[in-house]
């Protein structure tokens, strides 16, 4: 490799990693991860009749369970990973779900084509794009030393 690209390189990440790599940017990545779970997860806590809604409109029964489940999940794995204890498991947890939730709610290949389909296939793969940043951070925080 050049040595001068190396070296720029170089410069620009030594110009990047004390904004880039503290502490509090961190924080607000893991806030961006966990942002549409903490809304989803109050949102149903503040409307649990729309939870309801939602749980029916999927087939989930029963919704009550399902409701209470999700909220749970939601907002108690979202709190493990922007606290840090047991950031894995949270990551692990909200990866799993989105997973099995991505291939309920947006099975786009079962859609006609235009705009329906071309939409939720585009959520689709934004949330595999969302389980991916999940998984690195599980991946990360299993790489700390006890």
């Amino acid at each position: 490799m050049n040595t001068s690209s190396t070296s720029f390189s170089d410069r620009l990440a030594n110009l990047a990693r004390p904004v880039f790599g503290s502490a509090a940017i961190r924080w607000l990545a893991y806030l961006g991860l966990c942002a549409a779970y903490l809304q989803g997860g109050f949102n149903k806590l503040t409307d649990f009749n729309g939870a309801l809604g939602e749980m029916t409109h999927f087939g989930l029964q029963p919704a009550a369970l399902f409701a209470v489940l999700v909220i749970v999940l939601e907002l108690g794995a979202s709190a493990m990973i922007l606290t840090g204890r047991l950031r894995w498991l949270g990551a692990l947890a909200l990866a799993a779900f989105t997973l099995m939730a991505t291939f309920l709610a947006l099975r786009y290949w079962e859609l006609p084509a235009g705009p329906a389909r071309f939409g939720a296939a585009n959520s689709f793969y934004e949330h595999l794009g969302l389980i991916g940043g999940f998984l690195l951070v599980a991946w990360l925080d299993l790489q700390k030393k006890p």
